[in-house]
């Protein structure tokens, strides 16, 4: 496992994408979902997706504090722009507050797990786990993102 520091240095850095795309996106686009695609997301629901991750398992399973979550309810929630980019910063201070408070090398505290199949032994493959929802969501943001800029345009040929 990678030190501290360098590990919140990535993922501030997707966090900080996450916020730019938000911004790009606009009020207008935050909520919208890429159409004719099943299971797409807004960019909105990706933030609020990534947020409970986060929650979920930096602070619940590794620290053993409860961070009520619905993950249902991740993927139909609606805001602003501005309430994306606070759910973004709450969640990165509580972030960098739980990888000070992990001890890689340990267990986790409450081994739940999203899916049965899935099994960390350490609080560093649980932190490596938060890195990776982050890289993949970024990923599908990026992408939605191009989809729903590029058809935005084409819907307004004044731009």
């Amino acid at each position: 496992m990678v030190e501290g520091e360098v590990f919140l240095r990535f993922c501030d850095d997707a966090l900080e994408q996450f916020a730019a795309l938000c911004r790009e996106l606009g009020d207008d686009l935050v909520n919208t979902r890429v159409e004719g695609v099943q299971g797409s997301n807004s960019a909105f629901v990706l933030v609020a997706h990534v947020c409970g991750v986060m929650g979920f398992w930096g602070r619940t399973t590794n620290r053993g504090l409860p961070v009520p979550r619905d993950r249902d309810a991740e993927f139909v929630a609606e805001g602003s722009v501005e309430e994306a980019l606070d759910l973004i910063e709450d969640a990165r201070r509580r972030l960098h507050d739980d990888v000070v408070a992990a001890v890689v090398s340990a267990p986790p505290v409450e081994p739940v797990r999203d899916d049965v199949t899935v099994r960390y032994a350490t609080q560093g493959e649980v932190l490596l786990h938060v890195y990776e929802e982050l890289a993949q969501h970024l990923g599908q943001l990026e992408v939605t993102r191009d989809v729903l800029l590029r058809d935005h345009r084409a819907s307004d040929p004044g731009r």
